[in-house]
């Protein structure tokens, strides 16, 4: 039970600054890009606010890269104060082994089954009834992000969707423009194909694949044309040589690349650079395909169980600091993901933002693969996916046939 005496005595050493309840906590992550360290600097800031000290535990890489090292910290028994996941089932068997704590005291007293939206985020965190994280915004992959100066250094008209990008893509390479910027990383890839199903295949089939785990649906013929488009951008992406996201959307900033297929977290690379979404770059929710839908996706924050009873007071006040309104808007506007509050104001949100507000205000919004199926799948589809676009030598049809044996039996 939480330690009420405690409690008290933390606020009002946040009432009172300086007081001596106030502790370190440490906060591992993975976001160390320009526009990623500029949005953590406002949920560190607000954190400091109340007395309490952000102690900043950044890991460099991706998230493939630092979730073992944040698990391997907490089953080896040297937890830090909280802890970044993926909204989804990456934190799953830590829940089931006891070693992260439950939010149920503060998710009641602060009302966040009526604040959260959409409602499947707080179900995300939820486990036997028991509510485990808390989600910070909502991430969706489903973007293209254009380079103006590239398609107008290149003649020809800036594409408004996906099809229109591959038309152009000889134009781009005649230029000396890479057309299709993509890191050469398994979750990079597999995202990309993971866009390409929602926006070309639709709602219906993308769940088949993910939700019912269908693998007869991944073997048709209106999967085919999925994977097909995927080799289409394996040959756009030929030549380039980048690792990781940010160095791609840097391609797209500094007009050397024409696109790039990535999460909206890029857009505080953008805002980092100085340019504005409509005039230096265009931004196309669901590739431009008609029926835009976004996913879920995004970050929460899970709290692993601690001995220290102060540090467990504070831990209650940094899920209730991250989920504040005024921390939402902060944080969101620079890393360019949408809040998981549905009462915020963001008048001040760029072109792009607003575009991904409204079709989450429209409804047209379903889980991310994240949430649908297990950190051991989509582990095995990066690699397929990853493998695709190394080796040209593997045609589409036989990435079909290998997704579709996945799925077959994924969990």
């Amino acid at each position: 039970m939480k330690n009420w005496k405690l409690a008290a005595g933390l606020l009002l050493s946040v009432a009172l600054p300086g007081a001596a309840m106030a502790t370190d906590l440490e906060v591992t992550h993975w976001w160390t890009s320009g526009g990623e360290a500029a949005a953590v600097a406002e949920l560190a800031k607000a954190f400091d606010a109340t007395g309490n000290h952000w102690v900043d535990g950044a890991i460099a890489g991706s998230g493939d890269t630092a979730r073992p090292i944040m698990i391997s910290r907490i089953t080896g028994g040297d937890p830090m104060g909280a802890t970044q996941f993926n909204h989804g089932r990456q934190a799953e068997e830590l829940v089931a082994s006891g070693l992260l704590r439950n939010l149920d005291d503060v998710a009641a007293k602060e009302k966040w089954a009526e604040v959260i939206n959409p409602p499947s985020l707080l179900e995300g965190c939820t486990l036997d009834g028991h509510i485990y994280c808390v989600p910070v915004n909502i991430h969706a992959w489903q973007w293209l992000w254009l380079s103006n100066k590239a398609f107008a250094d290149a003649g020809v008209p800036v594409p408004t969707n996906w099809n229109e990008l591959v038309a152009a893509a000889p134009a781009l390479q005649k230029a000396g423009i890479q057309p299709l910027a993509v890191g050469a990383q398994g979750w990079q890839q597999n995202g990309l194909f993971n866009n390409l199903v929602l926006a070309l295949g639709g709602k219906d089939l993308y769940l088949k694949f993910y939700k019912d785990k269908d693998a007869e649906a991944v073997k048709s013929a209106d999967a085919g044309k999925i994977f097909t488009a995927l080799a289409d951008a394996r040959s756009m992406t030929k030549g380039a040589n980048v690792q990781d996201w940010n160095q791609a959307t840097n391609m797209v900033i500094t007009g050397k690349a024409g696109a790039q297929s990535m999460g909206d977290w890029a857009q505080g690379e953008f805002a980092v650079a100085g340019q504005v979404a409509g005039t230096d770059y265009t931004c196309l929710p669901g590739l431009g395909m008609p029926d835009a839908y976004i996913t879920t996706g995004g970050d929460s924050f899970y709290f692993p169980t601690l001995s220290d009873p102060e540090k467990s007071a504070a831990q209650e006040v940094l899920a209730s600091t991250m989920l504040s309104p005024a921390t939402q808007v902060a944080f969101n506007l620079k890393k360019g993901s949408m809040p998981v509050r549905g009462d915020v104001d963001l008048s001040t949100a760029n072109d792009c933002m607003k575009k991904g507000l409204e079709i989450l205000k429209a409804g047209n919004v379903i889980q991310s693969a994240d949430e649908l199926i297990s950190p051991d799948t989509t582990t095995q589809l990066n690699d397929l996916v990853t493998q695709f676009f190394a080796d040209e030598t593997i045609t589409p049809e036989k990435l079909q046939a290998d997704f579709a044996e996945v799925i077959s039996k994924a969990d």
